[in-house]
């Protein structure tokens, strides 16, 4: 876990990639949901978008999901996902699950093939950002 600067209002940041079909409606679903409010989501294909300002490697963002916890420490993968439910209300309750050593193997597996697939899949259209093409 790398430590960089503090998240905002003690909360935590999530970078995701808005032209991702998927993680653009998973993102969608979880700011409806009850504790988002204590969350900053950043879409990482914005054009205003600066990795190396938020203190994030511009090629690593774009493999993994990141979230900056309210400690300032950057986690990824199937971690960045077990903070996120820990902000939020309704999801909470998995985190124990999705953290007992088994599970939380199988979760990596099957997000580290995700990860693999996801440049692969059909993109949102765009005009905007400079990650349209790629």
């Amino acid at each position: 876990m790398e430590k960089l600067k503090s998240a905002s209002q003690s909360g935590i940041t999530v970078y995701y990639d808005g032209l991702c079909h998927l993680c653009s409606r998973e993102i969608t679903h979880y700011k409806k949901l009850k504790g988002a409010d204590r969350i900053t989501f950043i879409d990482i294909t914005s054009s205003d978008f600066d990795a190396i300002s938020e203190g994030l490697d511009p090629y690593k963002i774009h493999k993994s999901l990141h979230v900056r916890d309210s400690e300032g420490h950057i986690v990824t993968g199937v971690e960045a996902f077990i903070v996120i439910w820990t902000q939020l209300e309704s999801l909470k309750k998995i985190v124990p699950l999705a953290s007992f050593g088994p599970v939380k193997k199988t979760l990596e597996a099957g997000y580290f093939l995700f990860a693999k697939v996801r440049p692969l899949l059909p993109r949102k259209e765009c005009s905007d950002s400079p990650y349209c093409q790629t």
